[in-house]
């Protein structure tokens, strides 16, 4: 589960923290990773990618648990020969799925992936191949075979367990390889792990969702070498020193295996269903089998989700998203139209679970609204909702008056600071997605803590809490949402800005707000404006949006962190608050390539539709 962050970490992208993990206040107690597809880190960051990964795991486990209930449509795959449904343009038709009267809102689609016919055949690899300084050099493309248990480390052996190790070379200018097991006889369990030159554990894939075969995307850099091994699932599978043959623990499944290395180009089979979806349909798609990619295309062809992981985990804990499988995509329909699943990447079987739902808020009682509470005041917060730390528990987070010397102001200016942030957030919520969404029921109420009772608890309202610092949350943060929920089936859940970091001195970090103001800024404005961007973009994620390409031209609100300038809408001459100040805006724009998913995202009608007004 780790493929897209090993892409992050060779591509050399800044994510992360302040001084490796330090914050302007030096905090006392330990401090724990955050999910960086659910927060928006600061440009200095450095991601514990184990530590997500262990926070990843846990949470996936307890998502994968809940099931859907409802017997779906069955449809199986009518493709006689390969190419005749391999374009969204000839994708089978599936008429009675959909949300309407008379539709089933859930299905298994079933069907046959065929394999790259063009990739050559080469023979086994003799033995010994057990360990990083003996692996094989098969080339990429590539089909082969081999046996774990062949060796003299096998249970003919000396009973510590056989690895086979491939090498695999990122040439000139670096490749993604795909690196796939099948074992026809059924014998061996497999393992799949990915190691550098010097034998440290880059990734590892156990189990294909519905198989006992494994699938590693391996991000191989220009020049380097990586080294892949093909072993038998279980305790012990990684070898103590993969440097060294005859390191393994004992012997676990043995048996025949064939192996895949190509770099998911070429003449692979596609298979493509189209499915009609209302305006607001929020439509799961989880990929079982042999299947590892699932992709979802517009009424206009283009790609508006492409998924090869399962971040399901990330989903609101209520949420009725389809999860559990070797990839998961969701997205929300802007309008009525055709749209097409596809099923790529695999060569076998395959099942496909597809679901559409109605938003959350659509089945509530009339008139009932979505609210949003800014909280400006200081709170107590559960951390353990962020899924960071196992241990937390409340915590105190200072209010925004506190912070307010950082930018050189006093508490005379909190009312001026929380008018910007509040207009800011209506601007980009209340008043965009009514006039550019096309959710002709949308409502939203935006309230706050200095103009409005306290509502937190109460049904329908969810928080961002504004204040608090990276010592008090624990959380090595700028900003951090409680889910991704496409839907926005949640409608109780928080989020938080913290303030330590925007209000630093310049020097310590480029996410810091006075890295921007001057004597010619409009610096109430300024803060106010930026503090507001940031929130939106946590409200965004607790309505559904996933990150978003922040390099590129188009400054949006759910640019992934890494970019202060944009997120703060500094214009072409550098200055926070002045004239050529940029309204940064939900948009429709390119997914964050770093985080595993593919496609352009319309964030604007992912968030309009999660704010929709009860309809029962």
């Amino acid at each position: 589960m780790r493929k897209h962050l090993f892409g992050v970490l060779t591509a050399g992208m800044a994510l992360a923290l302040v001084a490796g993990g330090q914050s302007a206040a030096e905090p006392a107690a330990p401090l724990f990773q955050p999910d960086p597809m659910l927060a928006f880190l600061p440009a200095e960051a450095t991601v514990d990618w184990a530590a997500v990964q262990r926070n990843r795991e846990s949470r996936k486990q307890s998502r994968v648990a809940a099931k859907s209930a409802g017997q779906p449509l069955a449809y199986t795959e009518k493709e006689t020969g390969q190419g005749a449904n391999d374009v969204p343009s000839k994708a089978e038709h599936v008429a009675r799925f959909g949300t309407g009267r008379g539709k089933n809102p859930k299905l298994t689609l079933t069907g046959d992936l065929a394999g790259d016919p063009t990739i050559p055949v080469v023979a086994p690899f003799a033995e010994t191949n057990d360990a990083i300084p003996l692996a094989s050099h098969p080339g990429v493309p590539v089909r082969t075979s081999g046996r774990i248990g062949d060796g003299p480390y096998g249970s003919g052996g000396d009973g510590t367990g056989d690895h086979d190790f491939y090498r695999l070379s990122g040439g000139t200018e670096g490749r993604i390889v795909i690196v796939e097991t099948d074992t026809p006889a059924g014998d061996l369990d497999t393992l799949l792990a990915a190691f550098d030159a010097t034998g440290q554990l880059l990734d590892q894939h156990d189990n294909l969702a519905g198989s006992t075969d494994s699938r590693l995307r391996v991000p191989v850099a220009a020049g380097q070498d990586v080294y892949v091994m093909v072993a038998s699932a279980g305790p012990g599978g990684i070898p103590a020193d993969p440097m060294k043959p005859g390191t393994g623990k004992r012997v676990l499944t043995e048996g025949a295996y064939d192996l895949t290395i190509a770099t998911g180009g070429g003449a692979a089979d596609r298979d493509h269903f189209s499915v009609d979806l209302k305006a607001g349909d929020v439509l799961g798609a989880s990929a079982a089998g042999k299947a590892t990619r699932v992709v979802i295309h517009d009424p206009a062809g283009r790609e508006v989700f492409g998924s090869s992981q399962d971040f399901s985990f990330l989903y609101a804990e209520n949420s009725p998203m389809p999860a559990g499988g070797n990839a998961v995509a969701d997205f929300v329909a802007p309008k009525d139209g055709r749209y097409t699943v596809g099923v790529e990447n695999g060569d076998g079987r395959y099942d496909v679970t597809v679901e559409a739902y109605r938003p959350g808020s659509e089945l509530n009682q009339r008139p009932e609204v979505l609210t949003i509470f800014l909280d400006f005041d200081g709170a107590r917060v559960n951390t353990r909702i962020f899924g960071v730390d196992p241990s937390a528990g409340n915590k105190d987070l200072s209010p925004l008056r506190k912070f307010l010397p950082g930018w050189g102001l006093t508490d005379a200016d909190e009312n001026a600071v929380i008018d910007g942030v509040v207009a800011t957030v209506r601007e980009n919520i209340e008043h965009d997605l009514a006039a550019k969404g096309t959710n002709r029921r949308f409502a939203v109420r935006i309230l706050n803590s200095r103009d409005h009772a306290d509502p937190w608890g109460q049904r329908n309202v969810s928080r961002v809490v504004v204040g608090g610092s990276i010592a008090e949350s624990g959380i090595q943060t700028v900003g951090i949402a409680q889910s991704i929920d496409a839907g926005n089936f949640g409608k109780e859940e928080t989020s938080l800005v913290l303030l330590d970091i925007l209000s630093a001195p310049a020097a310590q970090t480029r996410t810091s707000l006075n890295g921007y103001i001057t004597p010619a800024s409009d610096k109430i404005a300024f803060i106010g404006r930026a503090i507001g961007n940031i929130t939106a973009h946590e409200a965004g994620h607790m309505s559904g949006s996933w990150h978003q390409d922040q390099f590129n031209a188009l400054d949006a609100i759910m640019d992934q962190g890494g970019n202060p300038k944009g997120m703060f809408g500094v214009g072409p001459d550098g200055i926070g608050g002045t004239a050529d100040d940029i309204d940064v805006d939900f948009h429709e724009d390119v997914l964050n390539p770093n985080e595993g998913f593919t496609g352009i995202e319309d964030s604007l009608n992912r968030t309009a539709w999660a704010y929709t007004r009860g309809a029962n």
